[in-house]
């Protein structure tokens, strides 16, 4: 971060030459890249950073934790990149979050605070606060109550240890609920259906009984 303190501050005072020097001195040290435009907030912590990567226009902010092979990048920098000049790119992840390694966080988005990013995943969309993250596309699968920093429980890699419920295997069991409910509505019909046929059978049995006995032989 003393690398990037430095690049950061020649950035702003338009020494970008000798700011991008400095950056790529200290990825070769590091591992880590950070681009130095990118706007870094207090208590940064960055385990094992190797293959690390934040771009130009991330922000991060105070109490942030990203394990290696985290990128904070753009979902397409080679595309129309003229215009992309000067313009939100890379996401901004608010204070407390935690990036497990090897996630993805793409594009000009914001990571809610105190939210957990499951290692491996891949983030295109707004992450609320507290929420836990996870998969490809990542999707959230265990709401978090917002607490204060000092409450929040800190979960390695942002991926909790616990009974972990997986958001597509929740969907396919509601699904078979609903086919089974489904299922026991048709029986049940089926059943009236066929009771109310007996029934009109019987009905139109006796009705020709009583009709036969009151007509005269050869009339009926």
């Amino acid at each position: 971060m003393i690398f990037h303190r430095l690049s950061h501050a020649l950035w702003r005072h338009g020494w970008r030459i000798l700011a991008r020097w400095i950056s790529q001195i200290a990825r070769i040290i590091t591992g880590i890249e950070v681009h130095p435009a990118a706007v870094i907030g207090d208590d940064l912590f960055i385990d094992h950073g190797m293959g690390v990567v934040i771009g130009e226009t991330s922000e991060i902010g105070d109490g942030v934790t990203l394990y290696h092979d985290v990128t904070l990048g753009g979902t397409a920098p080679s595309v129309d990149s003229g215009n992309q000049r000067n313009t939100k790119r890379h996401p901004t992840l608010e204070d407390g979050v935690i990036v497990g390694s090897g996630a993805q966080i793409l594009g000009p988005i914001t990571v809610g605070r105190d939210a957990r990013i499951g290692a491996n995943a891949v983030v295109t969309k707004d992450v609320p606060a507290g929420a836990t993250m996870v998969g490809i596309p990542a999707r959230a699968v265990q709401p978090r109550e917002t607490q204060s920093r000092d409450q929040a429980r800190f979960v390695a890699y942002g991926t909790p240890t616990g009974d972990l419920p997986d958001p597509v295997a929740r969907a396919i069991d509601g699904l078979l609920n609903e086919v089974q409910t489904l299922r026991a509505r048709v029986n049940a019909l089926e059943e009236q259906g066929q009771t109310g046929a007996i029934d009109v059978e019987d009905g139109a049995a006796e009705l020709g009984g009583e009709v036969g006995a009151d007509c005269p032989p050869g009339k009926c």
